[in-house]
């Protein structure tokens, strides 16, 4: 048998029904996007591409640039070039100076 109830316990239920809806179904609440990983995953792959790229065309501009000015002619044969010192020539200060320069200057000068 069932007892009437009072007005309280009527509205107590009501704010409790709305409290249940209001809350996050929880066989939702912790999904994982797969879409998002794999955008971030291209950007970051990308990001090192690019990074590498930068790092190899670092070094062929100081390189180039260390053949344009003869900073690395071998001393005993004039006409001979220096290959160690290819490798470890610094032929501009920065290396950010070699990358700009690249970057800027898509022909060779004439």
């Amino acid at each position: 048998m069932k007892f009437p109830r009072n007005e309280q316990e009527e509205a107590e239920g009501q704010v409790m029904k709305i409290y249940k809806e209001s809350s996050p179904a929880l066989e939702n609440l912790f999904e994982w996007a797969y879409i998002n990983h794999l955008a971030w995953s291209l950007v970051i792959v990308f990001l090192g591409v690019i990074f590498w790229l930068c790092v190899a065309l670092v070094n062929a501009e100081n390189q180039r640039n260390a053949l344009l000015t003869k900073q690395c002619m071998d001393p005993v044969f004039k006409t001979e070039l220096d290959k160690k010192c290819l490798r470890t020539v610094q032929s501009r200060e920065h290396w950010w100076q070699h990358l700009s320069y690249a970057l800027s200057h898509l022909s060779p000068d004439k």
